[in-house]
């Protein structure tokens, strides 16, 4: 049951981050949130399908796809939060390369590590959000001014 908790606080978080990305982000903010969003509830769709048994190539697939969309983010954005959210998802992609390897490392800490870059990239989307909103912000109050 506590664990059920933490993950419902989680997702409102998510959620919430990722509506403050759509109301408030430019292009590249909504993109980011509308990838992120994907492949969570993909992964969510994947891990309940599996039973949480075996080798979870489906999620490493949607968990490269999702580091090639914020590679592909980072390559025609100004920000520097896709930059960020792409190296740590580059960990999680490492994380499942070592599990398909067979490394002696615990399931446990791969997955941790997994979980809380998952909440690392979501702050990279939130603070790419705000600076945006507080770009253009800016730039309205300074046309307003020379108006």
């Amino acid at each position: 049951m506590v664990n059920m908790v933490y993950a419902v606080v989680g997702a409102v978080f998510m959620v919430g981050m990722a509506l403050f990305a759509f109301l408030k982000g430019g292009k590249p903010e909504r993109m980011g949130a509308g990838a992120y969003l994907f492949a969570w509830f993909a992964t969510i769709v994947m891990q309940e399908n599996s039973g949480f048994r075996g080798v979870p190539i489906g999620m490493f697939a949607i968990d490269l796809a999702l580091l090639t969309a914020f590679v592909a983010i980072a390559w025609r954005s100004r920000g520097s939060w896709p930059v960020w959210a792409s190296g740590l998802q580059l960990i999680v992609v490492m994380s499942h390369i070592m599990i398909l390897t067979g490394q002696p490392v615990s399931m446990a800490s791969l997955y941790t590590v997994m979980n809380f870059t998952g909440y690392l990239i979501i702050g990279c989307i939130t603070m790419g959000t705000f600076w945006a909103w507080q770009n253009r912000k800016a730039a309205t109050a300074h046309l307003g001014r020379n108006s």
